[in-house]
């Protein structure tokens, strides 16, 4: 089952495409706030996904509405807890991205990815999904 996983925010989207299959995600992307609807559309629609987890904190609201234009025929939405995404984001982040050098030593609570990370967190929101439905690998 593939789901697209958005982690809402006031300013950007996180949007991250996963496969129960699959260990990594198949897309991640972060997009502004008013683009999102649009690029979650292309995405769902690029890698036939079946469900979308939204999280449901900060701007989910206004997130949803548009996705629900933007989805209108496609498929379904669901809320979905985002609370501590970021810290099982960041992990995320270290597993498919291994730090390199000296990096390496420090413990993994100090290092800061050196990129915005909405859309690993967007990934653990599909992932939430996947395990409540009793789909997840």
């Amino acid at each position: 089952m593939r789901v697209l996983g958005v982690d809402p925010g006031t300013r950007k989207v996180g949007l991250a495409v996963v496969d129960s299959a699959a260990e990594a995600p198949l897309a991640l992307e972060i997009v502004s706030g008013e683009g999102a609807p649009e690029r979650a559309a292309a995405l769902a629609a690029q890698y036939a996904v079946e469900a979308v987890a939204l999280g449901r904190q900060t701007g989910a609201r206004a997130v949803a509405e548009g996705l629900r234009r933007a989805l209108a025929a496609g498929p379904t939405l669901r809320l979905v807890d985002e609370r501590h995404s970021s810290y099982e984001a960041r992990a995320l982040y270290w597993r498919l991205n291994p730090p390199r050098g000296l990096a390496r030593l420090l413990p993994e609570g100090m290092r800061v990815p050196p990129e915005p990370i909405d859309a690993y967190a967007a990934a653990v929101i599909a992932r939430r999904f996947l395990t409540c439905r009793g789909v997840a690998k």
